[in-house]
């Protein structure tokens, strides 16, 4: 059970991520360096835009992994 509940909220980690905080940040960093083509601003956006998915995902995660632990101590049938 404390894997469902980890990975429902991995889930809704992510979706908030990239809802709320992806397309920003991305923007952000990628106006912070010069470049040499639209290509590698471009590239550098899309790696900002997944790490801070990446980030919401764990996030996520380890909130539900503590949410889940209380949930790991019942009784189990032999």
């Amino acid at each position: 059970m404390r894997y469902l509940v980890a990975i429902i909220f991995a889930i809704v980690g992510a979706a908030v991520a990239m809802h709320f905080l992806s397309g920003p940040i991305a923007d952000w960093a990628a106006l912070q360096l010069k470049y040499e083509s639209s290509d590698e601003a471009e590239n550098i956006n899309q790696l900002a835009f997944m790490l801070v998915n990446l980030l919401g995902l764990i996030v996520g995660w380890t909130i539900g992994w503590v949410i889940g632990g209380p949930l790991r101590g019942g009784s189990r049938p032999d």
